[in-house]
């Protein structure tokens, strides 16, 4: 069982690496950490240098394919340390939040401190000073599923 694994690492040749390459990137799909990935870009770089060099022998090809991965890997983690991606909307699941700094004009007078404004298609609970239906109002914060509001200037 040894040998033939041994020996299966020792004929791998330029179709083995795509291959593994192949399984790389279809694990990555299912376990997506980016590390399968750079494995299976790395697999692929050497089944190319395989390609063009034949006779390499198995020692080579799975030192370059080491080499390769941890190179990989270590450069794109630096990278993503330096600089981590953007979320596009940071507020996607605050709905509340996306308010925030928007005007809006009061349906419910703001009454010992409650009041209501219309937003789309959802009326939402205002705490701010008291003031008169259809005033305008700026959003300044959330509490909750309040929004906290004060008169436009």
């Amino acid at each position: 069982m040894l040998e033939s694994a041994i020996q299966w690492v020792a004929d791998l040749s330029y179709w083995g690496w795509w291959a593994l390459a192949i399984l790389f990137v279809i694990l990555e799909i299912f376990a997506p950490t980016f590390v399968l990935l750079w494995l299976g870009i790395s697999a692929g770089l050497v089944g190319i240098i395989v390609l063009a060099f034949p006779s390499l022998p198995w020692e080579y090809q799975w030192t370059l394919f080491a080499l390769f991965s941890v190179v990989s890997i270590v450069v794109v983690k630096g990278l993503l340390r330096k600089k981590p991606g953007v979320e596009d909307n940071l507020k996607l699941n605050q709905r509340g939040a996306q308010y925030v700094g928007r005007n809006f004009n009061l349906t419910e007078a703001i009454v010992n401190g409650r009041g209501k404004i219309h937003v789309d298609d959802t009326q939402w609970s205002v705490s701010g000073p008291d003031m008169p239906a259809g005033g305008t109002v700026t959003v300044t914060g959330v509490d909750g599923i309040l929004l906290i509001v004060e008169p436009k200037k």
